[in-house]
């Protein structure tokens, strides 16, 4: 079966937020995230610590410091210090949100999320879902070369 435009625009995308968790320096787990609306990206971000902290998101323990953003928690975040607005925005994000981070995407406008690994708690989605927001999961995403 052929793949519809979305579909091709969804997965390149979902590769770009996978590169972009690449960016994180969280050893626990890079994660990834895009905005995008009306084929623009009009933001970008990853986990970590906020601005001004040193760039180690784990405890002595390996845990994660309760104080890292998430990265959509960061990329919304980016869109709201801008001239930009979430509504009607897509996020395309590495890892489904957490029901922290499922609020903020309700509430910034965002109506799409396309995302690649389930979160091990899925009340997030469930929340989104009742939100009315699409969800999309797209769990293979071929690598960039």
């Amino acid at each position: 079966m052929k793949e519809s435009k979305q579909e091709k625009y969804d997965k390149a995308y979902l590769r770009m937020a996978q590169e972009w968790g690449k960016l994180s320096y969280c050893k626990r787990r890079q994660v990834g995230a895009i905005i995008v609306k009306d084929r623009m990206i009009i933001s970008d971000g990853y986990n970590g610590t906020p601005t001004g902290f040193e760039n180690i998101c784990e405890d002595d323990q390996g845990y994660t410091k309760w104080y890292v953003l998430h990265a959509e928690a960061n990329a919304i975040l980016k869109v709201a210090s801008s001239t930009q607005s979430c509504e009607g925005a897509t996020l395309y994000i590495t890892l489904s949100p957490c029901r922290e981070c499922s609020k903020l995407v309700h509430q910034s406008g965002i109506k799409r999320v396309v995302y690649q690994q389930a979160y091990k708690d899925d009340s997030g989605l469930k929340f989104l879902e009742k939100a009315g927001v699409e969800i999309l999961h797209l769990p293979v995403v071929e690598e960039m070369v």
